[in-house]
């Protein structure tokens, strides 16, 4: 079967940045399984699947406006540490939750500390990044019902 609307697909891929890091990858034996057509990966990826079929390999870059977006100054804030509930468990690289101005929360990543201040990210770790998708396809089928129904 060929990849369309409302079709499981299974891939696997390594996903790396324009230094040639690797930054994603399927684990061995885990492929990403996910349903064609209901946002479940970047549109610009699902575009470049449309069509393949299982055997068929993909390499494909998408660029920031295709996929997480420019990196955005006005979501890295330096608030005081001591804003935060017991602030000695924070550590650089941990995802903290925070109300925005609005009352609405929102994930943080810790960026960096010192002994007053914590400085949190509310980009997404790939903003601002192009990434090249380089895998295969495992499987295409046919959703169940249930399968649908749930989306």
């Amino acid at each position: 079967m060929r990849i369309a609307k409302n079709a499981v697909v299974s891939i696997e891929f390594q996903l790396t940045n324009t230094a040639g890091q690797l930054v994603d990858s399927t684990p061995p034996g885990k492929p990403l399984e996910y349903l064609h057509g209901a946002a479940g990966i970047l549109p610009a990826l699902e575009r470049a699947l449309t069509g393949m079929a299982p055997g068929d390999s993909f390499d494909i870059t998408i660029t920031p406006d295709q996929g997480f977006g420019e990196r955005q100054p006005r979501l890295v804030e330096v608030v005081p540490r001591s804003s935060w509930p017991n602030p000695e468990l924070l550590t650089v690289g941990a995802s903290v939750d925070r109300e925005d101005e609005t009352g609405e929360k929102q994930s943080f990543r810790i960026r960096a500390l010192d002994a007053d201040t914590v400085t949190v990210d509310g980009n997404h770790p790939f903003a601002g990044e192009t990434l090249r998708f380089k895998g295969k396809v495992l499987e295409a089928r046919e959703a169940t019902t249930e399968e649908l129904a749930t989306q």
